[in-house]
């Protein structure tokens, strides 16, 4: 329901089907289509026209054997993308095998960031973007401030790109060499964890 109510919110059309009346007339206030049809039932899916979308995601919550068969039934049928969440490593495994094009263990996901924040008290945010290499949001150590991106050379350095800087609520995206770093600075990186590490306090 929340990600039916971010997409929404961001502009684009959501259909939201499942099998409880209730979830429905809820998601109906929300979305701009809700339909209560059993996702298990290849028909139904056929007759609300699944193969028009661009992406379906597959939210489905304790049943782990529903979500397998609704995301075969969905690759199946030719929907090009078939998020689907996980409930633990075993099931992400499954799906994968089966032809998920992404699955999300939104439990794992969130204790990695929650991790990564904790051991690095500079370091704001963190997304994987796979299992070596992620995005990070950091505010800058001490001795990168005042100097220019030329001048602390984090790719030659560290192996890490800043990719964006947000200064005083404005986003400069692909900053030049001669961008500035300032104290209260928030720097948008690319790289691995490992080369994250050495851009800690003091290092």
């Amino acid at each position: 329901m929340s990600l039916a109510c971010s997409l929404t919110e961001l502009g684009h059309q959501v259909l939201a089907l499942d099998l409880s009346k209730e979830k429905v007339q809820e998601a109906s206030e929300i979305v701009s289509h809700a339909i209560q049809i059993d996702a298990m039932d290849e028909g139904a899916l056929k007759d609300v026209g699944i193969r028009n979308f661009e992406t379906v995601i597959v939210a489905i919550g304790q049943d782990i054997e529903a979500s397998i068969l609704v995301t075969m039934t969905l690759k199946d049928l030719g929907v090009k993308n078939v998020y689907t969440k996980a409930m633990n490593n075993r099931h992400q495994k499954v799906l994968e095998k089966i032809g998920a094009d992404k699955v999300i263990n939104p439990e794992r996901d969130m204790a990695e960031r929650l991790a990564h924040h904790l051991v690095a008290h500079n370091f704001l945010d963190y997304i994987e973007l796979s299992s070596e290499y992620g995005l990070m949001e950091m505010r800058p150590p001490s001795n990168m401030v005042g100097k220019t991106l030329k001048e602390i050379n984090l790719r030659k350095k560290a192996g890490v790109s800043i990719i964006a800087i947000k200064k005083e609520g404005e986003i400069v995206t692909a900053p030049g060499g001669n961008q500035l770093i300032e104290k209260d600075d928030v720097l948008v990186a690319i790289g691995s964890y490992d080369n994250f590490e050495k851009l800690q306090e003091g290092e």
